[in-house]
């Protein structure tokens, strides 16, 4: 295998990793989907509680947006650094 080609097979590889990598944005956006259903679901039932919903459904909104915030980091830290 010549310099080039060990060189594109390196580009393809990255990319792949970097794909890889993004499949944690997968599990946070199911994640978020279902806490923010059972949110409204708790809302409707009762909605004198929506307060306390409400703050309990943007901290885990936040804590789930962090992971798929970390898989992007990876990501490119994978393509733009390796």
């Amino acid at each position: 295998m010549d310099a080039a080609a060990a060189a594109e097979l390196a580009t393809g590889l990255k990319a792949l990793g970097a794909g890889l990598a993004m499949l944690g944005a997968i599990g946070a956006g199911a994640g978020i989907g279902i806490l923010a259903s059972g949110a409204v679901q708790g809302i409707a039932r009762n909605p004198d509680a929506s307060g306390d919903i409400q703050t309990n459904m943007i901290l885990g909104i936040a804590f789930a947006e962090a992971i798929a915030i970390y898989a992007l980091v990876v990501a490119l830290i994978i393509l733009f650094v390796f």
